[in-house]
């Protein structure tokens, strides 16, 4: 046992296994094992599992897969993987692998920090006093604490999801995309794919912009000493633009030599994020005992530049005299004091404030509420008058703080957002931790409470410490050009310039170490087909590239320059990201689906919609235009996925909502039928298949989709001889074809096929069955046999018959076209034409919806619809007219009406001919297929007929014996024939009466049937030919060898076939050039004795017309002239 174990965990993941090095989803449970025959025989030879011998090919043991279930791993190649691969190379070939090192990371250094790392980051630096400034610290913490809750919720969300089972890297990408499906995931994948892809821009702007503000200013290209207003902006985003691609460029080529020099900076960098947080809080409570001098010149009420003046005031007492200041020369046309000043400058005082009071100070209050700006405004000191003239023009603005940008609430929501990014780093790294189930959550948790305490606090602390006009100043321009939280550090203002610019560097670089590995696993799950080249890299696996691709988009973000129009974008990308998430959640758990069971107990429903919620309203809040681009972009992806993605299975929760609406639709439907409105056919496609199991009638199809249009319900199907267990192969492969043809022709539906002993009972099981609950069809399709005479090809008519019966039993319409291969595929278009319609008894309106129909498509949109109906001897064709016009009229039809008149006419020669013809060929073809007691009842019906003609020649004989006994012979088959042709056939169809003036009457009496009415003789020679055949047999003939009598003719077989002729001729003349002639189909008979007939009839009802289009309604009206 033990040597087995051995053998088979060796096996497994050894140089023999084989994998298509894709990180794709694999399962170990199933046919896990390449072990032969011979080899598994000796495996379980004389074990005491005996009894699952037959299982063991595809069912393994238990006990031989155990250690491959508790350390089954499904992960892509990581950055750690990367960097060993490197480490590797050029290590000699023979040198054994050192064997792969356990998971050891545990929650804080797995989760906790790196979370804490990536959330952290340079809003909170270079953007969080602002914030506090112009919206206030009441308004302040709402945006807080909303997008903290929103972090939470998705957190709580993601805990579940990723404690549902084994997350891969990919993140957010791996949950949605197998919680939602492929277009879902695809799309999403994408979106915080850009996310990650602009946050990585927005870092190194934060970087640029430190280096270039606060560390470094006589390093910028581009001059702004002297410029104002616009000039001085386009110098400053110019030198963004300049610094920050060559930054781009140096990142990309670090992460491009190798991973490991990121992976090896990442905690430096993480420990300049914590000091500089930290540096903070210390200058926070040393402002409570010392705070720092850091003052502030105010003119007025408005806030001066600190640079080109030394003291703030007008003037100074100097040598008991007074002295002009470089402030004086700035506002005045000289240092003297009768020198004319700025208007401004003259009328206001100049005074002094601490820029950082104090915690104790009280300033807490005045900026409680926001303080919204226009671009160009100055930035004023609350509670100090300013003497100023309206309509005086503004002078000397560049010597004021201006507002860079106009300001407002959802302004400030899209550009914190990024701050609380940065969640999904836990999960990421799943494959490093030592349980993952347990430290994802509780890190990812403890992460977001730490880091939302910090920034709460934040806004209280800063709006309690720095005065009002400092906080607004965006770049610290009145305090002496140093970074504003950096005035609140401690011990030195350059802890916090110096950490927050490596901590930006270091994010920049995770941002693009991070989004080529996502695009890598979205590329290589086959997905989005135009980016699998970004699923390859170098020999080590690193994406290169992606890289490429990360590092262009990346640039675009670097050419917009602005921080503050930056952060908005990635807010977009990120908000949508969290919004799948928690709707994953949400889905999951209110489906519950089996396989929904995560290990993180403390999540429901209604947190994971609230989330959502939050994040669909934060999207918007933050700019309603960013938000419909990026849900333009992943509806596009997701169409996109969805007709030209790879089709992936991968138990996704929209297959689970399908199936929850699907049901709910079904147990609606079941409530009734629909309404004549709400009617469409519902296509049942009967077809049949040749021996390699190909469509015979493919065309078919091609009529079903110019029917339907993709609209309603359609069902391909098709029976296969034999049993479940010998033919499931055949039923297999018929149904590929069925489906391939549907999908070549664009037929919108469900292919079926059942296997039954034969062909008859297969459609009728087809035509009871298909469908489910109240999506059932309602009409059935099917060919017309057109080889139906030839006596090998007897059963396939008589099955035709049958199904003409079938859906006449359930009600279903039923469709019949003849000569289908003339009719046209997709492709073709009728450039004009005609649809002809012949009304001739009343279905329900089949005949006027169908043409109505198929006119919707292009191949017959340019044919144009003629109604043609039959008037009789004693109708009135004028009215009739008149009345169709305007029937057709209310059910906003268009169409050409008119009635032909079909007067009385006697029965030619050349009808009895055919008749003759039709039934002596019919007794041939059934006598050919008689069995011996077939054979034997045959006789006997036919002698019962024979008794049944004596006794109508003795009427007299009969009477008595017929109020006793029932109809015998013809009688009893030929009576309900003709009920049947009284209901089905009005009376303006009804042509045949006794006209013909040669035709000698049978005897008037209470026998006579009904049919009776018209009689021919035979010739004397050949009634003496017939009787002198078998004298012996006293009225049974020989039908093998008889020639049919005149008095053994069916009536009501001539009569039918006097009509199909007439109506034949009358169509012919009309219609001959007609695209497609739609035409009532006569019903089928009730006796099985005149199945041969009833094909004769409709093959002579439709002889000459190239396009036929059988219809026979299923008994209800299926159009209305109501709205």
């Amino acid at each position: 046992m033990l040597n087995n174990m051995t053998d088979t965990e060796e096996g497994e993941g050894g140089p023999n296994s084989q994998g298509d090095g894709n990180p794709k989803e694999s399962s170990p449970f199933i046919n896990s094992s390449s072990a032969s025959d011979v080899e598994k025989s000796q495996q379980y030879d004389g074990k005491n599992m005996a009894l699952f011998e037959e299982e063991m090919d595809n069912s393994p043991m238990v006990s031989s897969i155990l250690s491959s279930l508790a350390n089954y791993s499904n992960l892509p190649q990581g950055s750690k993987e990367h960097e060993e691969a490197e480490n590797e190379e050029g290590a000699a070939p023979s040198k054994k692998k050192p064997a792969v090192k356990a998971p050891s990371l545990g929650t804080l250094m797995g989760v906790y920090l790196p979370c804490i790392q990536n959330i952290f980051g340079v809003i909170l630096f270079l953007r969080m006093t602002w914030m506090v400034g112009i919206g206030g610290v009441f308004g302040s913490f709402i945006i807080v604490f909303m997008c903290c809750s929103t972090t939470m919720l998705t957190a709580i969300s993601m805990s579940a999801i990723a404690t549902n089972g084994v997350v891969p890297a990919g993140g957010s990408y791996y949950m949605i995309s197998r919680s939602l499906g492929p277009e879902f995931g695809g799309a999403v994948g994408i979106c915080f794919y850009l996310g990650t892809t602009f946050a990585g821009a927005m870092y190194i702007l934060g970087a640029i912009e430190l280096l270039l503000i606060y560390i470094l200013p006589q390093a910028a290209i581009f001059k702004m000493e002297g410029l104002e207003g616009a000039d001085m902006e386009a110098a400053m985003l110019n030198n963004m633009r300049v610094y920050g691609t060559i930054v781009l460029s140096f990142m990309a080529t670090v992460v491009f030599v190798g991973v490991k020099y990121v992976n090896k900076l990442a905690l430096v960098f993480l420990a300049c994020v914590i000091l500089s947080i930290l540096a903070v809080y210390a200058g926070v409570i040393k402002t409570a005992f010392e705070p720092p001098v850091f003052p502030v010149c105010i003119l007025g009420n408005r806030t001066l530049i600190s640079k080109g003046f030394d003291v703030c005031a007008k003037v100074i007492e100097r040598d008991n005299g007074t002295v002009t200041t470089k402030l004086w020369k700035i506002f005045c046309d000289s240092e003297f004091l009768n020198a004319t000043c700025d208007e401004y400058f003259a009328n206001n005082n100049v005074s002094e404030i601490q820029g950082i009071p104090g915690v104790s100070s009280g300033i807490l209050a005045e900026n409680l509420f926001g303080y919204y700006l226009e671009k160009g405004n100055f930035l004023e000191k609350r509670g100090i008058s300013a003497m100023q003239d309206p309509d005086a023009p503004i002078t000397n603005s560049n010597r004021y703080v201006l507002a860079d940008i106009t300001s407002f609430f959802t302004l400030l929501v899209g550009i914190y957002f990024p701050s609380v990014t940065g969640i999904m780093a836990g999960s990421n790294r799943s494959g490093d931790l030592r349980d993952a189930q347990k430290s994802i959550p509780i890190g990812t948790i403890a992460a977001i409470t730490t880091t939302s305490i910090v920034y709460m606090s934040a806004v209280v602390l800063f709006g309690a410490c720095i005065e009002g006009v400092v906080l607004r100043d965006k770049f610290g321009e009145g305090v002496d050009g140093n970074l504003v939280i950096g005035t609140l550090a401690w011990p030195s203002p350059w802890v916090i310039v110096i950490g927050s610019f490596f901590s930006t560097c270091g994010a920049g670089l995770q941002s693009l170490t991070g989004a080529p590995r996502l695009l890598q696993a979205i590329s290589r799950d086959s997905v989005i087909p135009f980016l699998k080249v970004f699923g390859h890299g170098k020999a080590n696996g690193e994406p290169t590239w992606a890289l490429l691709l990360t590092a262009s988009i990346c640039e675009i973000g670097i050419i917009i320059a602005s921080l503050d129009a930056v952060a908005p974008i990635l807010s977009m990308f990120f908000l949508m990201c969290y919004m799948f998430v928690n709707l994953a959640c949400a889905l999951q758990t209110l489906l519950r689906t089996p396989n929904w069971r995560p290990r993180f107990k403390f999540y429901h429903w209604a947190l994971s919609f609230l989330g959502m919620s939050l994040c669909l309203s934060l999207m918007f809040i933050c700019s309603w235009y960013y938000a419909i681009v990026a849900m333009v972009i992943a509806t596009c992806i997701y169409k996109y996925i969805e007709f030209a993605g790879a089709e992936k299975e991968w138990g996704d929760g929209i297959r689970g909502i399908s199936l929850s609406a699907a049901r709910f639709a079904l147990m609606r439907l079941e409530e009734g039928p629909p309404h004549t409105k709400n009617w469409r056919p519902q296509i049942m496609v009967l077809v049949s298949m040749d021996s390699e199991q190909n469509v015979e009638q493919p065309r078919l199809l091609s009529l079903t989709n110019q029917l339907k249009a993709g609209k309603g319900l359609t069902i391909v199907g098709t029976s296969v001889v034999g049993t479940f267990l010998n033919n499931h192969a055949e039923a297999q492969k018929a149904d590929q074809s069925l489906r391939k043809l549907m999908e070549t022709e664009k037929v919108k539906g469900f292919s079926q096929v059942v296997i039954s002993s034969n062909l008859r009972d297969g459609t009728s099981h087809l035509i009871q069955v298909g469908g489910l609950g109240g999506l059932k069809h309602n009409t059935v399709l099917v060919s017309w046999p057109r080889t139906w005479k030839q006596a090998e090809d007897n059963l396939r008519f008589r099955n035709f018959i049958e199904v003409v019966r079938e859906t006449t039993a359930a009600s279903m319409a039923l469709l019949v076209p003849k000569n289908i291969a003339a009719y046209p595929s997709n492709g073709e278009r009728f450039t004009e034409g005609q649809i002809d319609v012949w009304w001739i008894v009343h279905d329900g309106g089949m005949l006027m919806l169908l043409p109505f129909l198929l006119r919707q498509h292009k191949v017959w949109r340019k044919c144009k619809m003629r109604i043609f109906t039959v008037a009789q001897m004693d109708d009135n064709s004028i009215q009739m007219k008149k009345d169709l016009i305007t029937f057709l009229y209310h059910l906003r039809i268009d169409a050409e009406v008119e009635v032909v008149e079909m007067h009385d006419s006697d029965i030619s020669a050349y009808t009895y001919e055919k008749t003759l013809v039709m039934e002596q060929r019919s007794q041939i073809l059934k006598q050919m297929h008689l069995t011996k007691n077939e054979m034997e009842r045959e006789i006997q019906s036919i002698t019962d007929s024979s008794r049944g003609s004596i006794r109508r020649k003795n009427p007299s004989n009969l009477q008595s014996q017929q109020s006793s006994e029932e109809p015998a012979g013809v009688s009893v088959e030929e009576k309900p024939e003709e009920e049947s042709v009284a209901v089905s056939r009005p009376k303006q169809v009804q042509l045949i009466h006794n006209k013909n003036p040669t035709s000698p009457t049978t005897p008037t009496g209470s026998a006579a049937t009904p049919g009776s009415a018209v009689q021919m003789t035979w010739t004397d020679k050949a009634e003496t030919q017939a009787a002198a055949g078998h004298p012996e047999q006293g009225g049974v003939k020989d039908i093998f060898n008889m020639k049919p009598e005149w008095e053994s003719l069916n009536q009501s077989n001539v009569r039918r076939m006097h009509t199909a002729l007439r109506l034949n001729e009358v169509i012919m003349k009309k219609s001959k050039e007609a695209k497609l002639v739609l035409l009532n189909m006569p019903g089928p008979p009730k006796n099985r004795m005149g199945e041969e007939n009833y094909m004769e009839f409709l093959e002579v009802l439709t002889e000459g017309l190239n396009r036929v289009l059988l219809v026979r309604g299923g008994g209800r009206e299926v159009i209305t002239i109501y709205s």
